[in-house]
């Protein structure tokens, strides 16, 4: 196995840009659903809009900039391509902090966190606030291309972030993440405890206690919302995790198709008031769908649903965490289980709920989830 590492730039090539605008342009629209708004799924006239604008107004070579003002690279890690972000602090006492993402994001998730979590002076902290900043693509997602072997799940890899870091020289870290990210790191907390400072999760899955029955008004609010979630909103994750290859032709040949799939979960998971761009930016909305597009990667970014199905490690993981962990909690997450609750699997020395944000936290509220990164650190 290669231990290399190389330097990596986004460089989509000019006709790979002229397919997506041509495709956008070319799109066979389906009728309207007899209501006009989400209710059936993402509505049409929205969608329409997005999509004229992705063809003719949105400039990719400026947000393909933007993600290469960061350092990249690339490695492989047990037989698998790996694209990762490597921000370093300038800092001297900076302490290193890899974060990681979950479907339907991509490393364009943390475009507004990377630079004041590595620069903190700048950004209203102070020096000790500093990170050296790793944010690799998943395996399967985005710049990591697609995994050509199965087995890719969760604790596989942690297994593969563990090794990165070794590779990097990061022999004690703490790891950041949320919706798979908060999975792969809590597999982290597991399985390589003696690398780790601690843990900080944005997306906590965990369960009430055997025999607690006394919930909060709090707690129930969060219980109720979490059943409806798994009443009506799971439809996508069954099918990512029973045939992810299936639904992969249309999503990997339709751009509209792609972005009809994945915006819906945008606006269902965002702190929003009623639209998508009232709670993070339509061009970095684009910039990670255009990352799904041209690498390509929406079958193989699916496939992390079969793979963690298929190993039992979808939602909650077994076993309890004893890293110190801190926990931010927003009120448009898909699950905000109480800090009593998260106590039972994870070792929790930090908590926070905010008042705004949602699932996409770093997007939509960087400045309460860097804050809370840092609080968290100060506290270890």
């Amino acid at each position: 196995m290669s231990e290399v590492v190389e330097p990596f730039e986004i460089a989509v090539p000019d006709e790979e840009i002229s397919d997506l605008q041509s495709r956008l342009r070319a799109t066979r629209w389906p009728a309207e659903a007899p209501v006009g708004d989400w209710r059936y799924g993402t509505d049409l006239a929205y969608l329409q809009d997005l999509c004229a604008y992705w063809a003719d107004g949105y400039d990719w070579r400026m947000h393909e900039a933007r993600l290469n003002q960061f350092d990249q690279f690339t490695t492989e890690i047990d037989g698998q391509h790996l694209h990762f972000v490597h921000a370093r602090s300038a800092e001297p006492e900076a302490r290193p902090l890899i974060i990681s993402h979950g479907w339907p994001g991509s490393i364009v998730e943390f475009l507004h966190v990377i630079d004041p979590l590595r620069d903190p002076v700048a950004h209203g902290g102070a020096p000790e606030d500093a990170f050296h900043v790793v944010a690799p693509s998943l395996p399967g997602y985005g710049w990591s291309g697609p995994t050509t072997d199965a087995g890719w799940d969760p604790a596989r890899i942690a297994d593969c972030f563990a090794a990165l870091m070794e590779r990097l020289g990061y022999d004690h870290y703490v790891a950041q993440g949320g919706d798979w990210g908060s999975m792969i790191t809590t597999q982290m907390g597991l399985r390589h405890a003696e690398r780790l400072a601690g843990i900080h999760l944005n997306m906590i899955v965990a369960v009430p206690p055997e025999g607690v029955t006394d919930f909060t008004e709090a707690e129930l609010a969060g219980m109720t919302s979490g059943a409806e979630y798994l009443e009506t909103g799971l439809g996508y994750a069954q099918i990512h995790g029973t045939k992810p290859q299936t639904v992969g032709y249309g999503l990997t040949d339709s751009p509209a198709g792609l972005a009809g799939w994945i915006v819906e979960k945008f606006l269902a998971w965002t702190d929003n008031d009623g639209t998508i761009e009232s709670a993070i930016d339509r061009d970095d909305l684009l910039t990670n769908l255009s990352t799904y597009w041209f690498t390509r990667t929406a079958p193989s970014s699916a496939r992390l649903y079969f793979e963690a199905m298929k190993s039992g490690l979808f939602g909650l993981q077994p076993g309890r965490v004893a890293v110190p962990t801190g926990g931010a909690v927003f009120p448009a997450e898909i699950t905000r289980p109480s800090r009593r609750f998260a106590e039972a699997t994870f070792n929790v020395v930090h908590w926070s709920e905010f008042d705004r944000g949602g699932h996409f936290a770093a997007l939509e509220e960087p400045d309460l989830l860097v804050g809370d990164i840092r609080t968290f650190a100060r506290e270890l």
